[in-house]
């Protein structure tokens, strides 16, 4: 096998010309190179942050079919103290449509009306807002 290296003023190259098997060693010794690091404008970072709590979350209630429709709309009533009437029109949105959004805002607060849907034993989601 045949290694040739640069001076050692510039970064090691070594050149082979060999079998696969004789070219892991080459490899093996050669030093890795970390990635460089790449300049980012910190003025589009901000303004995605900006935009992005701009946007509220939403948490969706998914048709399933295990709960019964008076369930869903009890479950509504109780945990986001809606009134029987929009209750049942979450309810129904929720089984026409396969899904309804049944509360909007920050982040956490969605996260929390998920595990409190999916405690009820209800199917929920969040997203943001679009």
């Amino acid at each position: 096998m045949t290694v040739r290296t640069l001076p050692r003023s510039s970064y090691p190259v070594h050149m082979a010309s060999s079998t696969a098997d004789e070219m892991v060693g080459v490899v093996a010794e050669s030093p890795t190179l970390a990635a460089s690091p790449q300049a980012v404008p910190e003025q589009d970072t901000v303004e995605a942050t900006e935009e992005a709590h701009d946007v509220p979350w939403v948490t969706i209630v998914w048709d399933d079919p295990v709960n019964l429709m008076h369930y869903v709309t009890f479950v509504f009533q109780k945990l986001f103290g809606y009134s029987k009437a929009k209750a049942t029109e979450l309810m129904m949105q929720v089984h026409s449509e396969g899904k309804a959004v049944v509360s909007s805002g920050e982040r956490d607060t969605m996260e929390n009306d998920v595990r409190r849907l999916h405690a009820a034993g209800l199917w929920a989601t969040m997203q943001q807002d679009k």
